[in-house]
């Protein structure tokens, strides 16, 4: 499999991922692509040809080695590389979807564009990326359960037992190299379950960050909406209106009984 060439397919991912997804995508080609590519691949290649069993009857062998490796794990890995890396594609496809609409958009309204970002995380591409995730998840703990279901367990024995047919009796049969393939089990599975925590870590990071927009958005309909509801009214009265209404200046410091005989005697004198 031409696995340069799905690094390159994936690379545009990292343009939209956050630093979680960038993490996870580095993970996955440098710990499980390249082991995998580079030493897997040998550790597991004479997993067949040096399958002993103490026995000469022929189709034993075959029918022992189909029983304790009813699929290899080179490729089951293969599979699970496959099956996980897929989702990501789902991003960039519906980030091209948006580019092409947002083109066709432009042409016919005169240089508007439809998209601002094509590639932001807003509406639909924000769910697309967050199911992305859940797949890549679901794939890697389901591949580990298959594995963990169809070994029984990560570990690899020296020696296992057969007495299916054609065999004549029980016999032992011996496994090549097994504490090597059991520590790169080990290293695949590690790196895989560390693959599952960055994307639940990063699921959790895309749902709080939008709850904290959405709450955001909120607060501030809430303050626009009391203040269109509630205007602002002066605390005091204007000055003017305390002004006296009358031209006449009186002294602040005459008392009433004076001022009363004051208007009297103004009067009495006009008449």
């Amino acid at each position: 499999m031409n696995w340069g060439a799905l690094q390159a397919l994936l690379y545009g991912v990292n343009q939209y991922s956050t630093a979680f997804g960038r993490v996870w995508l580095s993970m996955v080609f440098i710990f499980r692509v390249m082991v995998f590519v580079v030493a897997a691949q040998r550790v597991w290649g004479d997993e067949n040809k040096d399958f002993v069993c103490n026995t000469a009857q022929p189709g034993c062998v075959n029918v022992c080695y189909d029983h304790f490796f009813p699929i290899s794990h080179i490729r089951l890995w293969a599979l699970q590389l496959i099956f996980v890396t897929c989702p990501s594609l789902m991003v960039t496809g519906h980030v091209k979807y948006r580019e092409m609409k947002d083109l066709k958009y432009t042409k016919l309204h005169e240089g508007k564009h439809m998209y601002a970002h094509p590639g932001k995380k807003r509406g639909g591409l924000w769910w697309t990326y967050l199911l992305s995730l859940i797949f890549k998840a679901g794939f890697d703990a389901g591949f580990l359960y298959v594995l963990y279901y169809i070994y029984e367990g990560y570990d690899m024995p020296r020696l296992t037992k057969c007495s299916l047919f054609p065999c004549p009796n029980t016999v032992d049969c011996y496994i090549s190299r097994p504490t090597e393939k059991k520590i790169f089990t080990l290293f695949m599975v590690v790196s895989s379950a560390v693959c599952i925590v960055m994307c639940i870590c990063e699921m959790i990071y895309l749902i709080f960050k939008r709850i904290k927009k959405f709450m955001k958005k909120r607060k501030e309909a809430e303050m626009k909406l009391f203040a269109e509801t509630h205007e602002m009214k002066p605390l005091s009265r204007p000055r003017s209106h305390y002004k006296s209404r009358t031209k006449e200046r009186v002294d602040p410091t005459a008392s009433n009984q004076n001022i009363t005989n004051s208007t009297v005697e103004e009067k009495s004198s006009k008449v």
